[in-house]
């Protein structure tokens, strides 16, 4: 599984839980994928599918009191160091997060801070990683960054935030995220409450970014025709398991996992039959309360009788990785 010259990112075997008084909920469980160095990976599923949650123990910021119970996170540096994220001491995760990677969360543009000038929340940002550094030169990759996701740099940079646009806050956010020059950048749903329009705009965005400078990038989000649209591969979630992954074209084009087949099914069209369409009958399960089987079984219209028995693996297939027991000769990971 290990590929460091491919993957900048490997997630093996990661467990995250929620320890709470009564019982421990489990909200990832046994992820085991590499994320590809310079491409656009998304992370696609419903509410509560573990997505930002896994995302989120890269950069040590899982919501209290989550932690990493098991597992390894490997970060494959473009130097050839080997980074165990999941080891990382808290002066370690200071200059790990934003330096070598970094994060956009959902509705980011709430992080900017009200009372400063954006000017001042860049200088003060760089500042804290490196205190000696110039304001002069801090300004001036500001400006560059401003001006490389089509912002005003001199109406920007003395702005506050309630004088922008939600579009332009989106914008300056993904310009801070690039402050350090990281190697990976996670976006978490980074067009919430945007218009349709300027949904698409940030999306060739950061397409452009990726690739014009290699940045490689993880995308979560829950909406199936940005992903065919703007990502390279996919990786489908449920109920914080890892329900298949492999290339955009391979999971979209031959879809193959039922649960992937419901997502995609489930998409309107704007000039199609309509008819073919079909929502995923059901709801997610409670994650303190799963399926003894495949966690899947109760919406899926494919069920054998063991998949309401048992837990099917991750098996490894030629293009891709799939959880599901039709495919189970291919090995389990």
């Amino acid at each position: 599984m290990r590929d460091p010259i491919n993957d900048i990112l490997e997630f093996q075997g990661v467990c995250i839980d929620y320890p709470l008084r009564e019982y421990t909920l489990r909200a990832v469980s046994d992820a085991t994928i590499g994320i590809k160095r310079g491409k656009i990976t998304a992370l696609v599923g419903e509410s509560g599918s573990g997505k930002t949650t896994l995302a989120s123990s890269v950069m040590h910021c899982i919501s209290s009191p989550g932690r990493v119970a098991e597992g390894k996170i490997y970060f494959s540096d473009r130097s050839g160091e080997i980074i165990d994220v999941t080891a990382l001491s808290e002066k370690q995760t200071r200059s790990f997060v934003w330096e070598k990677a970094s994060m956009v969360f959902q509705a980011a543009q709430s992080a900017l801070n009200p009372i400063m000038t954006v000017e001042q929340s860049f200088i003060e940002t760089y500042k804290e990683h490196f205190p000696k550094a110039d304001k002069k030169e801090i300004v001036e990759k500001t400006r560059k960054l401003l001006g490389y996701v089509r912002l005003d740099e001199d109406r920007c940079l003395k702005a506050y935030p309630h004088e922008l646009s939600g579009g332009m806050k989106q914008r300056i956010m993904i310009a801070f995220s690039l402050l350090f020059d990281p190697q990976l950048i996670i976006f978490d749903e980074p067009t919430t409450a945007l218009d349709v329009i300027t949904q698409d705009y940030i999306f060739r965005l950061l397409k452009k970014i990726n690739r014009e400078t290699g940045i490689s990038m993880l995308l979560l989000t829950h909406d199936i025709s940005v992903v065919a649209k703007f990502a390279d591969y996919v990786c489908v979630m449920y109920s914080g398991l890892v329900m298949e992954y492999g290339d955009k074209y391979a999971i979209l084009g031959e879809k193959k996992h039922p649960y992937t087949c419901g997502l995609v099914g489930a998409i309107p069209s704007l000039n199609g039959d309509l008819s073919g369409m079909r929502p995923i009958e059901g709801s997610p399960p409670d994650l303190n309360n799963l399926p003894e089987g495949c966690v899947f079984s109760p919406r899926c219209d494919r069920c054998e009788k063991r998949c309401f028995e048992k837990r099917p693996g991750l098996y490894a297939l030629e293009d891709r990785q799939i959880r599901c027991f039709k495919y189970e000769e291919g090995g389990r990971l």
